[in-house]
């Protein structure tokens, strides 16, 4: 397939059909009970994950929430605080639909915060590595607004090829490889960026989950980092691609690579130390979890359900050694 016209309008194009794909009655209502818990100053919420993957409505469900301004979006001023801190304030919302209940895990973060976290500037992965994945958009304010959602998702998916793709293998300045090595390589990079070791059957899944959008959109996106002379050239081949860039540069990228990880590291224990204070009710979180895991009830105390942050440390502690209650929403 050749250089596509004008590659950004079609990637562009492309996402924009994914983020109105409809979803499940039950996943849209509950978008809508999570907008309502941040007022008029919500822009839009983005449904994306596992969840989404597996097109179910069961466990916890994954979504963002993009709003003008913290201030506005939060009843109490310390989480507006906080979330300009370490965005985005991760929020447990549990709501009865159909008389079964409803699970989400939700970040808040700003517009200015989504957009610069998309594009080639950003200083850590959070934001690009989540919406180069698959995403529905569930609440809209307006046609301006679902234009800036469209912009943004696409850009993050052309700045995750950007970033990742110097970790394939390379003979000089020529890098040769399918798209799908990329796209494995890619999310195993990131998930190593967060702390979030995932098994190679979890990394081979997110990718067949949709095999021939990955390809489209990662075709479109190194052809769009052509356009704009971020790389010497891109080039399909019947059964893979290749780039080059000069072997200087690939180094250059590899070694900014390093600064981005040790950032979104440290990122990653600011927001799970937050979202402690601002996750609101999460106890039935923490016990749905542990159930889960366990295969039975697990019944606190009364001391331990009024005072957590004290007293339920020995049910809590042992979940977080064991990377079940993770900071990725």
């Amino acid at each position: 397939m050749s250089d596509p016209a004008d590659p950004l309008v079609a990637l562009r194009a492309l996402v924009a059909g994914e983020l109105a794909t409809p979803v499940r009655p039950s996943v849209e209502w509950l978008a809508t009970e999570v907008a309502a818990q941040h007022g008029d100053a919500v822009l839009g919420v983005l449904f994306y994950g596992s969840c989404l993957r597996n097109e179910t409505d069961e466990g916890v469900l994954d979504y963002w929430v993009v709003v003008d301004d913290y201030a506005a979006a939060h009843a109490k001023l310390g989480h507006a605080a906080a979330n300009r801190i370490a965005p985005p304030s991760v929020y447990y919302l549990e709501r009865e639909y159909e008389g079964r209940i409803l699970r989400t895990k939700y970040g808040v973060l700003d517009r200015r915060t989504f957009e610069r976290g998309t594009d080639l500037g950003a200083r850590h992965p959070y934001v690009w590595a989540r919406f180069a994945q698959p995403a529905r958009l569930l609440v809209c304010r307006d046609d301006e607004a679902r234009a800036f959602f469209e912009g943004a998702v696409a850009e993050a998916i052309v700045t995750f090829v950007a970033r990742l793709f110097c970790h394939l293998p390379a003979q000089g300045g020529l890098l040769r490889f399918s798209l799908s090595a990329f796209w494995q390589t890619a999310f195993r990079t990131t998930y190593d960026s967060e702390r979030r070791p995932e098994a190679d059957e979890t990394i081979v899944g997110n990718y067949r989950a949709d095999e021939a959008r990955y390809d489209e959109a990662g075709r479109l996106a190194f052809h769009v980092l052509a356009r704009r002379r971020f790389l010497d050239e891109a080039m399909e081949h019947p059964r893979s691609f290749s780039v080059t860039v000069a072997p200087a540069r690939l180094t250059r990228m590899r070694l900014r690579w390093r600064v981005l990880r040790a950032t979104s590291r440290t990122l990653g224990l600011v927001r799970l130390f937050k979202t402690a204070f601002t996750f609101g009710d999460w106890v039935p979180y923490v016990l749905w979890k542990l159930e889960k895991h366990a295969g039975h009830e697990i019944e606190l105390t009364e001391r331990q359900r009024r005072h957590p942050l004290i007293f339920a440390w020995p049910i809590i502690l042992p979940l977080l050694m064991r990377r079940n209650l993770r900071q990725d929403a």
